[in-house]
């Protein structure tokens, strides 16, 4: 087997040496299943192999690339002059070790984390290893929590919960609100700029001895915890997912075992989405220091005006492995249509492209596979996969070449999945190292999403590729907490309908809340659109009422046509529960908050559009 792979020149990934060579490595696994099938239909599938020996604690690796690949770049970032400050293994261990000494010294602890509050950035990046080098959990929040959210009330919520030894914002000034929640003598504030009073200047933490460092790190073992990753609440409160090192090295030597090309191929990243989510946080940020890599922080956007940041990076960094939202790649395509020097840059060393978040169009995954072939004459793989905070995330994944988007894939070699018939769908449960032990201080909400035989229940469904061959992959088939029985009894996939309908209203709806729950037809809650709010009433009107027939038309049955809708004037609220910093809806708590309008919907009471 003859892939194309780089040689191993990563200090500067513009390097002109880093050209195209031929090896006989394989690219990436091929999994071998083994299969139980019992009475009540349900199916447990696992590798038949187990995963390969690999480092057990975070440390491991830091101390691994510091002593083989000193200089190697670890981590870099433009500064204001739009120069890119650079930290290598080396320095990043140094500074490891005298930042976790200092919080050590502040006395924080097992018992006392740190909590981060402000966005990915270099300080960050090294209060993160700083803490899992010595053992002292940390737990970095959405800044959402603390900007967006009124009065910062999810933030002070967590303070109460985690009770920090410190907290740090790299703007005192910007994060004035959250840290008003703190008590300086209880809690020490640690700052980049604009400190608040009593708050510990960041730089001071990297003079501290680091004799106290060392005895810390001889004492991590895998089970001592590395972070509290907060779950988006899409489906209920926030929580604190525990992240052990157990669980991050396990996954990321899953992901190693997946995508093979990164034993000998050390990747090269460049990254905006945020460290308090698990897909950024946990799989791309170890990713890179398990892997001996170099992550370049973005700080472009997939938004108007912030875009060019990220092309102008990708101008200069030619990565190995690209990791954005469907939305990015939106973008992303756009600008490789029209400058083939950008395509040729972009694809010249790129091993793959991962998508995560939300579907991608079909018309995108054929525009990128299509440009990738042309300017490299060589198929790059575009995937997805499905996993979730409380499994580190990485858990399925698939790497056959594929010519429509949503494939989830299989399995993970050290993971068994197990699938169980519930309302009319299969839902799927893991077990493995890489999955949680549950949640801070909520042993009732563990044992909720653990079954009585240890797996745990993401609460999503899974459809299969091949009904009669499940190493084919699966597609997502929904989020279970999301359904609902219409009165017939007939159960409502809320998410696909959801996906429908949005795409069937043809931009006039950003999104929409299904309801219905024991009524005869299904209804929803629209969220206009920036053009469909331009419109003159009795244009979008007409326009509603037409997409709407249309869509009802075309659907399958009761439990997929939606047969009337409102207009959902109120901006969903954080605070409530009704969406996420990441923009996701909570479908259930904005039915739950919004029931009156629900009601006038079905009696056909105010603004009402009926199909």
């Amino acid at each position: 087997m003859i892939v194309i792979l780089y040689n191993n020149i990563f200090s500067d990934p513009t390097n002109d040496m880093a050209t195209p060579v031929e090896t006989s490595k394989q690219l990436f696994w091929n999994p071998d299943f083994t299969y139980e099938h019992r009475d009540d239909g349900t199916v447990l599938m696992k590798h038949v192999d187990d995963l390969p020996e690999h480092l057990q604690t975070i440390a491991g690796y830091l101390d691994k690339w510091a002593d083989t690949t000193p200089t190697q770049i670890w981590l870099a970032r433009r500064d204001k002059n739009g120069d890119w400050v650079k930290i290598n293994y080396h320095d990043a261990r140094n500074k490891a070790r005298a930042i976790g000494a200092a919080l050590l010294n502040m006395g924080l602890g097992v018992d006392r984390p740190l909590i981060i509050l402000s966005e990915n950035s270099l300080e960050h990046a090294l209060l993160g290893i700083a803490c899992a080098y010595v053992g002292i959990p940390y737990a970095p929040l959405s800044p959402a929590y603390s900007l967006l959210s009124e009065d910062a009330v999810k933030a002070a919520r967590i303070f109460e919960l985690l009770n920090p030894g410190a907290v740090f914002a790299d703007d005192g000034e910007a994060f004035t609100v959250a840290l008003s929640k703190v008590s300086p003598d209880q809690c020490k504030i640690i700052n980049v700029q604009n400190l608040v009073a009593g708050a510990v200047d960041f730089d001071s933490l990297l003079h501290h001895d680091v004799a106290i460092a060392a005895h810390a790190r001889a004492t991590l073992t895998p089970d001592t915890v590395v972070k509290y990753l907060f779950t988006s609440g899409s489906t209920g409160s926030p929580k604190a997912v525990i992240n052990t090192n157990r669980m991050i090295c396990s996954m990321q030597a899953m992901v190693r075992d997946c995508y093979r090309f990164l034993e000998h191929h050390p990747p090269v990243v460049l990254d905006w989405l945020p460290w308090n989510h698990t897909a950024a946080g946990n799989k791309v940020f170890y990713l890179v220091l398990t892997n001996g890599g170099t992550y370049y922080i973005d700080d472009g956007r997939p938004v108007a005006g912030k875009f060019d940041e990220t092309l102008r990076n990708l101008r200069e960094i030619a990565c190995t492995w690209y990791f954005t939202v469907p939305v990015g790649y939106d973008l992303l395509v756009q600008s490789l249509e029209k400058d083939t020097e950008l395509a040729s840059h972009f694809y010249s060393k790129l091993d793959m492209l991962f998508y995560a978040g939300a579907g991608m169009a079909q018309h995108t995954w054929t525009a990128l596979m299509q440009i990738g072939k042309e300017v490299t004459g060589r198929d790059i793989l575009l995937a997805t996969g499905l996993g979730s905070t409380e499994t580190a995330p990485f858990a399925l994944a698939w790497t056959e070449l594929e010519q429509t988007a949503g494939n989830v894939g299989v399995p993970s070699r050290g993971l068994t999945m197990k699938l169980v018939p519930t309302d009319g769908k299969l839902e799927v449960r893991l077990k493995g190292p890489s999955i949680t032990p549950g949640y801070y201080a909520e042993p009732e909400l563990t044992a909720e999403v653990f079954d009585e035989e240890g797996f745990y229940c993401l609460g999503d469904a899974l459809r299969p590729a091949n009904l009669d061959d499940f190493s084919r992959g699966f597609y997502f088939d929904g989020r279970l907490a999301e359904n609902f029985k219409l009165a017939t009894g007939t159960w409502v996939a809320c998410g696909a309908v959801r996906t429908s309908l949005v795409d069937a209203l043809g931009g006039l709806a950003r999104d929409a809340v299904i309801v219905g729950e024991n009524q005869s037809e299904l209804g929803a809650l629209l969220l206009l659109s920036n053009t469909a709010l331009e419109m003159p009433d009795t244009q979008l009107q007409k326009a509603l009422t037409e997409k709407l027939t249309q869509a009802a038309a075309n659907a399958s049955g009761s439990a997929s046509r939606v047969s009337r809708a409102t207009v959902l004037h109120a901006t969903p609220s954080l605070d409530k529960g009704e969406i996420t910093e990441k923009g996701s809806l909570n479908q259930r708590a904005l039915r739950n908050n919004y029931e009156a309008l629900i009601e006038k919907l079905y009696a056909s009471e105010g603004e009402v559009y009926v199909v």
